[in-house]
């Protein structure tokens, strides 16, 4: 069954005719921005293949605050396309990824007329919520070496890579803190025999 049979299958016979109808589906390059801070939302992404990475930038500063990953949706790009105001989100493939891409003048019904969609969007909202409260708690509490590492576990297990490619600055834009703390830290790890790194990749060796 494939990821998108695996989506359909289990919704109501109308509403996968609608979506069917009236949904894309959509091959995206990795590092494509699909969605920015200020823009309008008129479709709402479900990932099948690949990663979405979703964040907030202030001052030229980032801020990660969660992954989409396969068979789960943005619930950001829901609730701003719901309301008809504009993103307060980035939204970049972290890969090549392919998604169903729903418009949201047709969510908008669905969400009315099927239980299946407002259960979708309510476990979404459960899902990042979570996310959010362990980001929040890693900004407060955790100090960076723990939350670097942490980092770099998680994104190994989301990309299925140990090494992962990745560059200091892209660490430190992300974790929203200057590239030479990202530098500092890294090394410390690498003495304590944590990491390995050579040319913009980083070897996991204790997790």
């Amino acid at each position: 069954m494939t990821d998108l049979s695996k989506l359909l299958t289990p919704l109501h016979p109308d509403l996968r005719k609608e979506v069917e109808a009236h949904a894309i589906l959509k091959e995206v390059p990795q590092g494509t921005e699909i969605l920015r801070e200020g823009q309008y939302v008129k479709v709402i992404p479900i990932v099948l293949e690949g990663l979405i990475k979703v964040f907030s930038r202030h001052e030229e500063k980032e801020l990660l605050l969660y992954y989409i990953k396969p068979q789960e949706s943005c619930i950001m790009s829901f609730s701003a396309g719901m309301k008809n105001e504009p993103s307060k989100i980035f939204a970049v493939t972290e890969e090549d990824t392919t998604a169903l891409l729903l418009p949201t003048d047709k969510v908008a019904l669905w969400v009315r007329d099927y239980p299946e969609v407002n259960q979708l969007f309510f476990q979404q909202y459960n899902l990042r919520y979570s996310d959010l409260l362990t980001t929040i708690h890693q900004l407060l509490f955790e100090r960076m070496d723990k939350r670097l590492l942490d980092y770099l576990v998680n994104k190994s297990l989301l990309t299925g890579r140990n090494p992962i490619k990745i560059s200091h600055r892209q660490i430190a834009a992300e974790l929203g803190t200057a590239r030479e703390v990202i530098s500092r830290i890294m090394k410390k790890l690498e003495n304590d025999g944590k990491i390995r790194q050579e040319a913009n990749t980083i070897e996991i060796l204790k997790w």
